[in-house]
């Protein structure tokens, strides 16, 4: 299993559940949480896959129901830095 963690400052606060649920659609993605700061609006996205997931495919699965849905029509704001991590121990 690995996951991918995306840092954002600000957290964007708008609804964008459409983007962990077309995650999702994948096969092998897990789960996915967006957290924020409520201090500072800064926040953090995690997603959880399993081994063989293309992250690629995600972004793909995301940016398809971006366009389908009019997200693309304006320009928005993209995390900080992500970084992918291998899950050694979970419970």
């Amino acid at each position: 299993m690995f996951a991918r963690v995306a840092v954002w400052n600000p957290m964007p606060q708008d609804d964008r559940q459409w983007v962990i649920d077309a995650a999702k659609s994948v096969p092998g993605v897990l789960s996915s949480y967006h957290l924020v700061d409520p201090d500072t609006g800064n926040g953090l996205s995690v997603a959880f896959f399993e081994d063989d997931v293309d992250v690629a495919a995600v972004r793909a699965a995301i940016s398809a129901k971006g366009q389908e849905i009019g997200w693309h029509n304006e320009p928005r704001p993209a995390p900080d830095r992500e970084t992918i991590y291998r899950v050694i121990r979970h419970g």
